[in-house]
């Protein structure tokens, strides 16, 4: 023990004195900035990290506290609290050099989510499917309209196209985040059970719709000319229409000689190469890097395990350093204190995340009653939808990048997504993680399907469950 406490008093000790080094400028300017990128990096991911597993231990995905690390950074808390020490820690170099960084982590990212994601389904499955998919986004979609209407001097940035806010805002509404949701579901053990299943199954296909979905609303409010936008939209329905019909053949030939011929190691910089060009591809296109990233992640053949062990090589580092640079990058623009006193805007805040529950309880509970499921099991449907992680913060970053909303529209947002994901897990042990027994005669799922409604084969779990 006394080992360890004169360690630290050493430690500080060297601190003390590296940091009085700093101040008096004894360092260039260019060594001065790069080492504050470096300590920044070292906080953001100690922080991170240290309450992603506090949150754990409550019970909570490593995502929440991740998410937090980033808020308490910018000027909810340590630009509040101590305004010197974050301009020395995030002075506007790093802060763009760190922006850069998890720009590419967030490429990475994506493409990753678009590997893992499952939309093969039985037919028989279309229409459950449907159903439960237009409930779970349609009512909180509508919702988000409606509340987007009512507060636009509050929520809407400084881009002229109304039409598109009032969209957006109802799409970020209306996500579902499915690699939050796998990790959920695999610690309460209900992911092998019919209602986890059919939860994947309509978040993934849920996923892919947000996506088309704000692909539109960027081609249409990337320019104020009908002529733009549409060739914008015919430049994107061509480069889907070619990832499928050349690239995704062009991949599966990739990876099958890989696998043929272990050891060569170049599918990983090939792949890596694609998501980035694609990336790039899009961004120029007018829409967002992102999209173009998960895009070619959809064309990369499944269930291979070159493509596996691919996934597992890349998520370690960008699952652990590079998104919680993304989040701290969020936690910048993000501030509390934009609500300040006045009533209506904490009235807004409460009243997007009642409405944001509420209707994805009522819309997919309600679509999962109507698909046969019992009124305690549709509950528990509605509120594992009602889970939005980090897909919510991609979704109102871009947005913010997009002045499509307001600081402010990205604080309810992003205030939001910790809330609903936060009592996705306490919901769901107060409705009991225990699958349902049916009485004699009955089913759990719909009338006839013993096991459930049909869904789409989800194998392997997302992107790290907990992001």
């Amino acid at each position: 023990m006394l080992k360890v406490v004169a360690g630290v008093v050493l430690l500080l000790g060297a601190l003390g004195l590296w940091w009085g080094r700093l101040g008096s400028g004894g360092s260039s300017a260019e060594v001065d900035t790069t080492a504050r990128f470096l300590v920044a990096v070292m906080v953001i991911i100690l922080l991170s990290h240290l309450l992603g597993a506090l949150l754990g231990r409550l019970g909570q995905p490593l995502v929440i506290g991740e998410i937090l690390g980033g808020l308490l950074l910018g000027p909810s808390l340590l630009g509040w609290v101590w305004p010197s020490g974050q301009a020395w820690l995030l002075s506007p170099e790093v802060v763009s050099a760190l922006n850069t960084v998890a720009q590419l982590g967030l490429i990475v990212f994506m493409f990753l989510l678009g590997c893992e994601l499952r939309m093969e389904s039985p037919r028989k499955a279309v229409g459950t499917l449907g159903v439960s998919v237009l409930g779970a986004m349609g009512l909180p979609f509508v919702a988000g309209l409606g509340l987007a209407a009512a507060a636009p001097g509050m929520l809407q940035g400084s881009s002229p196209h109304a039409v598109g806010y009032l969209c957006f805002f109802g799409l970020a509404l209306s996500v579902t985040a499915l690699p939050v949701l796998a990790r959920i579901l695999t610690d309460l053990r209900l992911d092998r059970t019919p209602i986890g299943q059919f939860a994947l199954a309509s978040a993934a296909v849920g996923d892919g719709i947000a996506w088309l979905a704000l692909t539109v609303i960027l081609a249409a409010t990337g320019s104020g000319d009908a002529s733009d936008m549409g060739s914008t939209i015919a430049l994107v329905v061509a480069l889907v229409v070619f990832t499928a019909l050349v690239v995704r053949p062009l991949l599966a030939t990739a990876v099958r000689r890989a696998e043929e011929r272990p050891g060569t190691g170049t599918l990983l910089p090939l792949l890596l190469v694609g998501a980035i060009s694609y990336a790039v591809l899009t961004h120029l296109l007018g829409l967002h890097a992102v999209i173009g990233a998960f895009l070619f992640g959809t064309a990369i053949p499944r269930d291979s395990k070159v493509t596996e062990r691919m996934n597992q090589q890349l998520q370690g580092f960008t699952l652990t350093v590079l998104l919680p640079l993304f989040f701290a990058g969020v936690g910048l623009n993000v501030s509390v204190g934009a609500l300040g006193r006045d009533p209506w805007h904490w009235l807004v805040l409460a009243g997007v995340i009642v409405v944001a529950t509420l209707t994805k309880l009522v819309g997919a509970g309600g679509a999962a009653r109507m698909m046969g499921y019992r009124p305690k099991e549709a509950l528990r449907f509605g509120a594992l939808m009602n889970c939005r992680g980090v897909t919510e913060l991609v979704v109102a970053g871009i947005g913010w990048q997009r002045h499509l909303i307001s600081t402010t529209g990205l604080t309810v947002l992003v205030l939001m997504a910790v809330g609903t994901t936060a009592m996705t897990g306490p919901l769901l042990k107060l409705l009991g993680t225990k699958p349902l027994e049916p009485p004699p005669g009955e089913t759990d799922g719909p009338a006839g399907e013993a096991d459930g409604p049909a869904v789409p084969a989800l194998q392997g779990a997302p992107v790290r469950a907990d992001a």
